[in-house]
């Protein structure tokens, strides 16, 4: 049995990774932030899993969860899910907007990774799986801050995958598109749907996990360093 720390384990995508890593027989570690409740709700159903709460932003706050987390042993699958919107054309955004994405994202990202890569290492096969957007592919108006936040991780995953690949560590990251959850609801209509996705539809929270989980198994063993979108053919 491998330990899964899902981060942001608690929205619509975060549950269906949680669910399909569960599904392959691992523990799994449901981060939340403020959505403690739900991260424990999740827990309770899948048996076999832990809820957690920290603040991916604060660095002090994640080593000190992360030290109880790995005092059980290492973590060997991670997926940085955690991320936030908060969206306005660039000449009107304010400087709070810029950094709380970017930190959420992109610092969460460093805060979560950084602590569990050596212990992972050590045991010379690990997973790690970033969930970025195509916004981080192909920019979106509106939304400078997220499209350079998943930016980012697109090319931390490329470096990381480089200085783990002999460890047995995979890197790779996931790109979705409009995906139904929480974050899409009421931000696009079926028309606009219908104009920006050839397959006149968002995607599913599941079609996000079943990408994630074949990303974390051992058929996955030689992919690394990839960007893998997940878009109904947007880009």
């Amino acid at each position: 049995m491998k330990r899964a720390l899902v981060t942001g384990g608690s929205g619509a995508i975060g549950s269906a990774i949680c669910r399909a890593l569960a599904a392959d027989g691992h523990h799994i570690y449901v981060h939340a932030n403020q959505s403690l409740d739900k991260a424990q709700a999740l827990a309770a159903e899948l048996g076999n899993a832990t809820a957690v709460a920290f603040d991916v932003t604060d660095g002090d706050a994640v080593d000190a969860a992360l030290q109880t987390i790995l005092a059980d042993g290492p973590i060997q699958i991670l997926v940085n899910n955690a991320g936030i919107t908060d969206d306005a054309v660039l000449p009107g955004m304010k400087r709070a907007q810029w950094t709380r994405v970017l930190d959420v994202s992109l610092n969460g990202f460093f805060n979560v990774t950084q602590p569990l890569l050596l212990p992972m290492m050590a045991t010379r096969w690990g997973r790690i799986v970033n969930v970025t957007s195509v916004a981080g592919i192909v920019g979106n108006r509106g939304q400078g801050n997220y499209a350079a936040a998943k930016a980012g991780l697109h090319g931390a995953t490329k470096t990381l995958a480089i200085e783990v690949a002999s460890r047995g560590v995979t890197v790779n990251a996931v790109a979705p598109g409009i995906i139904e959850s929480d974050m899409t609801d009421g931000v696009f209509d079926k028309d606009a749907i219908g104009r920006l996705v050839p397959m006149k539809r968002a995607g599913k929270p599941d079609e996000v996990a079943a990408m994630i989980r074949f990303l974390t198994s051992d058929a996955a063993s030689y992919v690394s360093g990839q960007i893998i979108s997940v878009n109904g053919a947007m880009v």
